[in-house]
C-alpha cells in the first residue's frame, strides 16, 4: 500500500501544536521557578544564647561565628551569654523563645550531651529544639597555676597523690566539658582532687590566676593568652595527638593513660517548629562563617578544629556523643539534683 502524505495543512499544524507546547513548557518552568520560595531574610538582630559566662571557649567561638553570620544576614548576631545551672538556664530559655529565628542557642557537650546523664530533672529536651548544625571542636587541656609547684603532668599527679583532697581544680560549672575531663583523668589515674565550679570559664580562669584553685580543665581559647605570659602552664592536653598550637604539650594519653580522649564541642540549635527555610538560611550563613580564612586562623591559633555538620547529622552526633560521655557519668558516680 502506498505511505500516505501529510496533508498541506496537517504539516502547520504539527508544528504549531509542537510551538505551542514547548511554550507551555517554558512557561511552566518559569512558573516553577517563581514558585520557589526567597531564602528567608531577618529584618531584626538575631539573639544567639551562650549557656556559659564570658571568657571561656563557648564565648570565644560564639563571638568569632556571630561577627561573620551577621555579615551574611545583613542583620547583627548578639551574643547573649546565660551562665548558669550547668547550662540549664540558656537552654530552658531558648527552648520557650518563639520558634522565628530570631533566638538560636550554642549547643555544647556540657548541655546536650553530659546534663541528660547527670541531671534528674532536665528542664529541656531534645523535642524542644531544632538542630542547626556542628560549627567546631576543641580539644581540652589541663593546667595549673604559676603558684602551684608541679611544672608537669607527672608532677602534678605525684602532688595530689602525696596530698589526697588537699588539691583543687576548677570547671565552668558541673556538667561543663571541663568537669567531665577532669573526673575522667580522676578515673584514670587514680587522683583526689576536689571539684569548684565556677558559673562560666571566665570566673574559673581568674581564681586559676589568682591561685585559689590549683588546676584546671578547658578548651585552649581561655587559657592561651596567659600560656604566653607564664601566668598558667598547660601540663597535658586531653586530645588523641598533640595540638598543632601546643606541640610541645604530651597528650595524657603519651603519659601512660592510652586511650584517653577528651574533647568539647559546639553547635547551633533553634526552638522547635523553626521553619525549615530558616534553619537552612542559619545553617548556610554559619557554614560561611567557617569558611572566612580568618576565622579558620583564629580556630588554628586556639587548636580548635571547624568541624561542619548539617542538622541531621549534628543530631546524629548529639545521640553518640551522649552514649560516649553519659559512660563517663556513671564511671565517676556524678550525679547532680
Amino acid at each position: 500500500m502506498p505511505r500516505s502524505t501529510p496533508s498541506p495543512i496537517s504539516l502547520p499544524r504539527r508544528r504549531a501544536l509542537r510551538a505551542l507546547l514547548g511554550a507551555a513548557g517554558a512557561a511552566g518552568l518559569v512558573a516553577g521557578a517563581q514558585a520557589q520560595p526567597a531564602p528567608w531574610q531577618p529584618e531584626r538582630p538575631i539573639r544567639l544564647v551562650v549557656p556559659y559566662g564570658p571568657g571561656g571557649s563557648s564565648d570565644v567561638i560564639a563571638r568569632l561565628l556571630a561577627g561573620e553570620m551577621a555579615k551574611t544576614l545583613g542583620q547583627s548576631v548578639i551574643v547573649d551569654n546565660k551562665g548558669g545551672a550547668s547550662g540549664t538556664i540558656a537552654m530552658q530559655e531558648a527552648a520557650r523563645a518563639a520558634p522565628d529565628g530570631y533566638t538560636i542557642v550554642l549547643g555544647h557537650v556540657g548541655t546536650l550531651a553530659v546534663n541528660p546523664a547527670m541531671l534528674d530533672k532536665l528542664p529541656y529536651a531534645d523535642k524542644d529544639f531544632e538542630p542547626i548544625g556542628l560549627l567546631a571542636k576543641v580539644p581540652m587541656v589541663f593546667a595549673t597555676g604559676a603558684k602551684v609547684p608541679a611544672k608537669s603532668f607527672a608532677e602534678f599527679l605525684a602532688l595530689a597523690k602525696a596530698q589526697p583532697g588537699k588539691l583543687s581544680y576548677g570547671s565552668a560549672g558541673n556538667g561543663s566539658a571541663g568537669h567531665l575531663a577532669f573526673e575522667m583523668l580522676k578515673v584514670a589515674t587514680g587522683i583526689d582532687v576536689v571539684h569548684v565550679p565556677y558559673k562560666g570559664t571566665g570566673a574559673q580562669l581568674n581564681d586559676l590566676l589568682a591561685g585559689t584553685i590549683d588546676a584546671a580543665s578547658a578548651g585552649p581559647p581561655g587559657f592561651m593568652q596567659h600560656v604566653k605570659t607564664g601566668r598558667i602552664r598547660i601540663i597535658a592536653s586531653g586530645s588523641a595527638q598533640r595540638l598543632a598550637a601546643l606541640p610541645e604539650v604530651p597528650t595524657v594519653a603519651e603519659q601512660g593513660y592510652p586511650g584517653f580522649d577528651s574533647s568539647q564541642w559546639f553547635g547551633l540549635l533553634a526552638p522547635a517548629k523553626t521553619p525549615p527555610a530558616v534553619i537552612a538560611r542559619l545553617h548556610d550563613a554559619a557554614e560561611k562563617a567557617l569558611q572566612v580564612p580568618s576565622v579558620q586562623e583564629r580556630l588554628k591559633a586556639d587548636a580548635s578544629v571547624a568541624a561542619p555538620l548539617n542538622g541531621a547529622q549534628f543530631a546524629a552526633f548529639i545521640k553518640a556523643e551522649r552514649e560516649r560521655w553519659g559512660d563517663v557519668v556513671r564511671k565517676a558516680k556524678l550525679k547532680v539534683d
